[in-house]
């Protein structure tokens, strides 16, 4: 059987069309809304379902599934869901700057909770939206037949409220969606007030009194140039930020309490977001954490530990939180009948051009009534004049039929004023009614004159309009609820803390902490020391670095990975504090452990870092090299099998180093001689070791003023040495004695350039912490063993030490 086609059609062409009508209708007929009223669909047939119920504010409330089935039986052939859906937002006032809708029972909560089934709630129209449908049966919008054109629904809403502004939209069409912001109608109206009286005024003058966009759940916006650009071109981005509020609970400790929150934020998961960086230690110095609210507000409590400062927390929640987000203006719409994206002065114009419609329409409509109702009154009054004789006329007929034709034939009335007469009652004919139809007669004119002259001038419409506007800006406009600041910019944390010199010990366990230095007091030279860190049994302070807290901390590794930190996120304790371990703050190996530590202020192209390894191997590399630290760390430098990383110190170009080995040798050499390299790269020898030899400190000689290089050792022996006694040869060469080793002394843990007039903190493996100056350690040779530093007790040993320098409190020195 042959198959005949009667017209071949392109499957390309077919697809392009189809797919275009399919993309009109979900833009227009679904997801954008239209800038009149600024709804879309489904929202306009809800409230003119409810208009056509009766369901307004001053009725009883109906079940929202009444007025669901109402819709999608009328107007609306979808599901039944997606309308209650819709409907329940619009009674949300967390949803919506001012609810058109007023419900009764559960509509679901700002923490996501989901409103009761349809059967259970009840709604009705708000006061707000019986403004949308005002005089909507004056013919002052088009309507159209329904989807199975048994009905007519409405083109439009004639809405005396600038609602698309007001309440905001969002939607995702095919190739383009909204999102639009909720607004203040106070400003709306003072905008549009403004717009109406001068036609021709430029939009930074309506951005002037519109200041930004005001959430349903208030919170601040940053009025930037985000701002600007979604107002002028119709596109932008702003940033929404919680309130937080500071409260006192008792002596030295504050709560943050967050009241207002970034709209559409769902607020359990707010909390269960700020619980986990609680947990993860992310947000450090939170005791406890709970949500507080009621049906009076938000109200999400952090109580804070003592001590911490309350806007270092405040600025935390807003970066790692959605407590500050962002949002995109998108300001798609459709007009006359197309998609486009308008600026905020093209919208209110196409409002004021819509109520300018509207009232015209209206008022042709009122003017046909009126005049109409007059031609009535004047057929009545001419009756009334002769009534005998209209009596006589009515007696004297057959019938109705022959008394309207000889009325008119008589009078020379029309038939509807015929008929009028026909149909007036006696009680008509009394004084009291005769003057009644006079005083409306009168009334008449006078509207008809005064409607004649709203369609003939547009003074007296824009008068109208005008009126209109005040009247809803009167009745309905509220204070604002979002603050629009001029800067939301990030809290800078250092004008918070005082630039204090702290002590940040670190345990070979790796519990790390920061102390106040005023902690420590100075001691004299052999004394037994104070109570340091608290360790467990197995577990000793291996370094500590004397540094402030406006500085960075650099975490070199033993496996030459690099770490940042700022120095105020150490966590605070107390000096016999153990503090808080490594692995809460940076992602190490199972292996690895901090080596050294290193504060610097700011990053350089003229400064160096000079790495030292425990075999001998040195390298320098431009800091600058080592500002863009990931929080999985970076490679700082490439070691050899066997190798560790010993130190790392910052330099410049006429640096000098002194490397001093554990069995008391040293070699100085100019760091000219170590070309700069690479982030990556392994460096070149230092020194040359014999046997099992290895390099216990680095020495920097910059020539600020130190000349005296002071050495100690495991068993608390020190002494210092002038510079001058120490060759400059070149790197790489085996060195001279730096400090006669015996069983005594024990081998040397480090070195380190003094002044007399600085302060020497020693640590022990005891995890006692002694204070002293180093004006009282004995100036001496090279080949001396020096003096006791620190009495040892059992088995006892020295195991890091550090300066204190009055005169440089940036100076931080970290020693292997």
């Amino acid at each position: 059987m042959e198959r005949t086609v009667s017209e071949q059609i392109n499957i390309e062409e077919e697809l392009k069309k189809s797919y275009l009508e399919y993309s009109l209708s979900v833009i227009i007929g679904r997801a954008i809304p239209d800038v009149r009223d600024g709804l879309k669909p489904v929202h306009r047939r809800i409230l003119f379902a409810m208009h056509e119920l009766s369901n307004s504010y001053n009725r009883p409330y109906k079940k929202s599934a009444r007025v669901v089935g109402d819709v999608i039986g009328k107007y609306h052939p979808h599901g039944d869901q997606s309308v209650y859906d819709a409907l329940v937002r619009m009674a949300q006032n967390f949803s919506m700057r001012d609810p058109i809708v007023d419900g009764q029972g559960n509509f679901g909560s700002i923490d996501g909770d989901a409103a009761a089934a349809m059967r259970y709630t009840e709604v009705r129209m708000s006061r707000l939206a019986g403004e949308f449908l005002a005089d909507i049966e004056k013919e002052t919008v088009g309507f159209r037949p329904n989807y199975d054109n048994s009905l007519q629904e409405p083109e439009v809403l004639p809405t005396k409220v600038p609602n698309l502004l007001l309440n905001g939209s969002s939607g995702i069409a095919v190739g383009m969606a909204t999102n639009i912001p909720p607004h203040n109608l106070g400003e709306l109206c003072d905008g549009l007030l403004h717009q109406l009286d001068n036609p021709g005024c430029d939009i930074k003058e309506i951005i002037t009194l519109i200041h930004g966009p005001d959430f349903p759940t208030g919170a601040s916006i940053y009025g930037g140039r985000g701002l600007y650009d979604a107002y002028t071109t119709g596109r932008g981005s702003i940033k929404i930020r919680g309130r937080v509020e500071v409260e006192e609970r008792k002596k030295d400790y504050q709560s943050l309490v967050i009241r207002e929150i970034p709209y559409a934020l769902n607020k359990s998961s707010l909390v269960e977001k700020i619980a986990a960086l609680i947990n993860d230690h992310r947000i450090e110095g939170v005791s406890d954490l709970r949500d507080e609210s009621d049906r009076k507000g938000i109200r999400i409590v952090l109580d804070l530990k003592k001590g911490v400062i309350a806007d270092i927390i405040t600025n935390a929640l807003y970066k790692y939180t959605p407590l500050e987000t962002s949002f995109g203006i998108n300001m798609m719409v459709v007009a006359d009948n197309r998609p486009a994206t308008l600026n905020i002065q093209q919208m209110l114009e196409h409002f004021l051009a819509h109520r300018r419609e509207v009232i015209l329409r209206r008022t042709a409509y009122d003017l046909r009534k009126s005049e109409e109702r007059a031609h009535i009154l004047e057929g009545l009054r001419i009756a009334l004049d002769n009534i005998d004789e209209v009596v006589a006329i009515i007696r004297a007929s057959k019938n109705a039929v022959e008394a309207r034709e000889n009325l008119m034939e008589r009078f020379g009335l029309s038939e509807r004023q015929a008929q009028a007469i026909l149909d007036m009652r006696l009680q008509r004919l009394t004084n009291l009614e005769r003057q009644k139809l006079i005083d409306e007669y009168n009334e008449l004119i006078r509207l008809i004159e005064y409607l004649r002259s709203i369609l003939n001038n547009d003074e007296v419409l824009r008068g109208v309009i005008r009126d209109e506007i005040k009247e809803i800006q009167d009745r309905y406009a509220t204070p604002r609820k979002t603050e629009v600041l001029e800067d939301l910019e990030g809290i800078n944390i250092l004008d918070l803390i005082p630039d204090e010199d702290v002590v940040i010990t670190l345990s070979r366990r790796g519990y790390i902490k920061r102390t106040k230095i005023d902690n420590y007091q100075q001691q004299k030279r052999g004394g037994k020391g104070v109570a340091g860190v608290s360790t467990s049994a197995d577990d000793f302070v291996q370094s500590f670095c004397a540094t402030t807290n406006h500085q960075q901390l650099l975490l070199f590794t033993n496996l030459g990975r690099m770490f940042m930190l700022p120095v105020h996120q150490i966590p605070e304790g107390q000096r016999t504090a153990k503090g808080a371990h490594i692995a809460n703050l940076l992602p190490m190996d199972k292996e690895e452990f901090v080596a050294t530590a290193l504060a610097i202020r700011e990053f350089s192209s003229e400064r160096y870092f000079l790495f030292v390894t425990k075999r001998g191997m040195v390298k320098r590399s431009c800091t600058e090299l080592y500002k863009n630290c990931r929080s999985t760390g970076i490679i700082a430098v490439s070691l050899k099998e066997g190798d560790e990383l010993l130190t790392v110190k910052e330099i410049d170009d006429n640096a000098e180093v002194l490397l001093a080995t554990q069995q008391g040798l040293s070699n100085r050499f100019h760091i000219s001689g170590i070309r700069p390299t690479g982030r990556g790269a392994a460096g070149v020898k230092g020194i040359a070791l014999k046997g099992a030899d290895r390099v216990a400190a680095g020495v920097i000689m910059t020539g600020n003023g130190r000349n005296e290089v002071l050495t100690v050792s495991a068993n608390g022996y020190g002494k210092r040495t002038s510079i001058e006694h120490y060759p400059l040869r070149n790197r790489g060469g085996s060195g001279v004695i730096n400090m006669r080793v015996t069983p005594k002394t024990g081998q040397v843990i480090g070195a380190v350039m003094v002044l007399p007039e600085d302060d020497l903190l020693l640590l022990t493996s005891a995890n006692k912490i002694i204070r002293l100056s180093v004006s009282g350690i004995s100036s001496v040779g090279r080949a001396t063993q020096g003096v006791m530093l620190v009495r040892m007790e059992n088995d006892d040993t020295v195991t890091g030490f550090d300066l204190v320098d009055p005169n440089d409190p940036t100076q931080c020195e970290t020693l292997g």
